[in-house]
């Protein structure tokens, strides 16, 4: 059963906004409202706890633990989705492209492991290491770990694999872990919302941290000083085996759109930008499927991300496709990620190789 919206039709019962976040939070997040006043006091103690926490940690009385490779932590400062994984996928690549051996570290969300670390490899249970460390094990081929606990998650990787530079996906709170390149990622069209910490905004730490990282990389709408990053998805694939088909081709048909992503709504827009007729099933980020949730009885295709894909083609059927997307970003970045971790001093580093190396694969 569905109910019409001015954007088309949208599942009925899923009362939730973004990645399953209530819907009144989330309005009052971007839009405005008295609810978000009402949370100030808790979103102060929140914005001076998460700055402490940063201050113990800089001055060395929280503990820190650095390793002999670089480490690049992507990450956000908003709760929900901005297209961190696919930036993980990018850099994996352009890394291995420059000549470098990376490894990726992640915290697993979804999984359910009995113990950690877990190295993740292609063919993976995503209910134990998570449905983003599998989707980017499969998309990089690189080694991965996965784990609460970051560094222990590096340590993990690093006795198992000879990598040279780790990327920690999702890390940029995660303090413990020393690192020498971040970089945040940014919905460009919701930005930083009502600019408020949690509750009372979608900001995990106050907006004046985005001035310390070393790189913002922005999903559409990137301003001065920002490295603009846009996704590039052409291509159908069907979850049950079979010919991928050109997304032109569901021009104008309607299709049960799921998405189990921190921002639901992007997928939904982008199927809509294509022309396609969207019936919109959101589901919560991380959302472990069942059959029924794909069963709605009428024939229709049913579209979903990547991302859900992994969870859902142990039970594919018919009619039931998935979009993956690439991300794509502009030379100049790669060159300021390149010259960051050329001025990493590499007498301090034990690493695998010796700068030499390194600009012999660069190409330099």
């Amino acid at each position: 059963m569905t109910e019409r919206t001015m954007h088309g039709e949208r599942g009925v019962g899923r009362p939730t906004g973004s990645g399953g976040l209530p819907a009144a939070l989330e309005r009052a997040w971007y839009r405005g409202g008295p609810l978000s006043t009402l949370l100030l006091p808790l979103s102060w103690l929140v914005c001076r706890v998460a700055t402490l926490r940063r201050w113990l940690h800089g001055r060395g009385i929280l503990g820190v633990r650095r390793f002999p490779v670089p480490v690049i932590v992507v990450g956000n400062l908003t709760v929900g989705g901005t297209g961190k994984t696919p930036l993980v996928i990018w850099l994996a690549h352009f890394l291995l492209a420059a000549g470098y051996r990376p490894g990726i570290v992640s915290r697993g969300y979804g999984g359910r492991a009995r113990s950690y670390p877990q190295q993740v490899r292609p063919d993976s249970d995503p209910g134990v290491v998570g449905d983003e460390a599998l989707l980017i094990s499969r998309n990089t081929g690189c080694p991965m770990a996965v784990g609460p606990d970051r560094p222990a998650a590096v340590a993990a990787l690093l006795a198992h694999n000879r990598c040279d530079v780790v990327i920690s996906d999702d890390g940029l709170q995660h303090y413990r872990l020393a690192r020498d390149v971040e970089i945040a990622v940014m919905d460009g069209t919701r930005r930083l919302g009502n600019g408020r910490c949690l509750p009372a905004g979608p900001l995990r730490e106050p907006a004046r941290r985005l001035e310390e990282v070393d790189l913002v990389v922005t999903s559409g709408g990137a301003l001065q000083g920002e490295f603009p990053m846009t996704y590039r998805g052409e291509t159908l694939v069907p979850l049950a085996g079979g010919e991928p088909l050109r997304i032109g081709a569901f021009m104008s048909r309607e299709v049960h759109a799921v998405a189990g992503v921190g921002n639901p709504g992007r997928f939904f827009q982008a199927l809509r930008d294509r022309g396609i007729r969207v019936m919109e099933h959101p589901f919560p980020d991380h959302h472990r499927y069942l059959a029924s949730d794909l069963a709605f009885g009428d024939g229709r295709p049913v579209l979903m991300t990547e991302k859900d894909a992994v969870k859902c083609e142990r039970f594919a059927v018919d009619n039931q496709w998935y979009l993956p997307v690439d991300a794509e970003l502009a030379p100049a970045f790669g060159q300021r990620l390149l010259q960051l971790l050329n001025r990493i001093d590499g007498a301090q580093r034990d690493t695998t190789r010796t700068c030499s190396d390194r600009e012999a694969g660069n190409g330099q």
